[in-house]
C-alpha cells in the first residue's frame, strides 16, 4: 500500500490528511488530529503524521490559528519576544483553535471519514496545550495524548484544563514531558495527573504521566522516538477498543 496525503481545508482550518487506502477505511479504525508547536506547521509533523497513518489511522495535521496557511500578518509583532503581550497572544490563539475542534470532528464525521465512536487528538508544545484544552471542549474524545505542553494556562483563566478536572474521564489521557524542558516545565502536567487519579479510580489504565529526565524541549532523536512510539501505542489500545 501507498502513503496518501490529501491537503483540503476542514471548516476554516488547514488541514493535511495522511493515511493508507482510503480516509474513509483508516478512519473507521481511528481519526487523530495532530497540533504542532509555535512557529511551526502541519506539515513539518509529517513524520508524525505518517507514524500514526502507519499505525491504521486517520492522521490529520491542522495549522493552528495564527499559524501556518493562516499565519498572521503581524506574527513576529504577536510572537517574536515574550514582552508586549506574547502570553495573552499565545492564549488566544490555543482558545480559538481549540474552539475549532468540534466543528473539525463534525465536518469529518459528516463527510464519512471518521467514526464519531474512535476520535483522538494529540499535539506538541503549543500543540500539547490545545490538546488538553481539547478534552475540556470536546467530549466525544476517547484518547488525548499532549506532548510537551500544558494543563495549566500562562494567563490565569477559568477555563484552564487544570481548573477543570472533572471534564477529563473517561477520556484516555496521556501526558509525556522533558523533564528538564526549558520552555515548558513538567511540573504542572505531574501535579495535573495526580490531581485527576481519584477521578480515574473506575478505570486507573486510562492515565498516565511519562516524564523523559534530563532532557530539554527539543529532545534527541532516541527519546523522542520512544515518546512518539508510546503515543501510537495509546491511540492503538484506547481508539480500536
Amino acid at each position: 500500500m501507498i502513503l496518501q496525503q490529501k491537503m483540503m481545508r476542514i471548516c476554516n482550518a488547514p488541514a493535511l490528511l495522511h493515511y493508507f487506502e482510503s480516509p474513509e477505511k483508516a478512519g473507521g479504525r481511528g481519526t487523530v488530529l495532530l497540533f504542532h508547536g509555535l512557529g511551526s506547521t502541519k506539515e513539518r509533523n509529517a513524520k508524525e503524521l505518517t507514524g500514526l497513518a502507519c499505525a491504521g489511522f486517520l492522521a490529520v495535521g491542522i495549522d493552528n490559528v495564527g499559524h501556518g496557511e493562516r499565519r498572521f500578518a503581524d506574527y513576529d509583532q504577536k510572537f517574536s519576544s515574550r514582552e508586549g503581550g506574547f502570553e495573552q497572544n499565545f492564549l488566544e490563539a490555543i482558545r480559538e483553535t481549540i474552539g475549532e475542534i468540534p466543528d473539525i470532528f463534525d465536518a469529518l464525521i459528516e463527510m464519512g471519514y471518521s467514526d464519531p465512536e474512535r476520535l483522538g487528538v494529540t499535539g506538541i508544545s503549543m500543540g500539547g496545550y490545545i490538546a488538553y484544552g481539547a478534552v475540556t471542549h470536546e467530549r466525544r474524545l476517547k484518547a488525548a495524548a499532549p506532548v510537551l505542553g500544558s494543563p495549566r494556562w500562562r494567563v490565569e483563566h477559568s477555563e484552564s484544563p487544570h481548573n477543570n478536572p472533572d471534564r477529563f474521564f473517561p477520556t484516555a489521557l496521556l501526558t509525556q514531558n522533558a523533564g528538564d524542558d526549558e520552555h515548558v516545565s513538567p511540573r504542572p502536567a505531574k501535579k495535573f495527573c495526580e490531581v485527576l487519579k481519584p477521578y480515574y479510580s473506575e478505570a486507573p489504565e486510562r492515565l498516565q504521566h511519562i516524564e523523559f529526565p534530563g532532557v530539554r524541549h527539543i529532545m534527541p532523536e532516541k527519546e523522542w522516538s520512544e515518546l512518539w512510539h508510546n503515543v501510537i501505542m495509546w491511540f492503538h489500545r484506547f481508539l480500536k477498543e
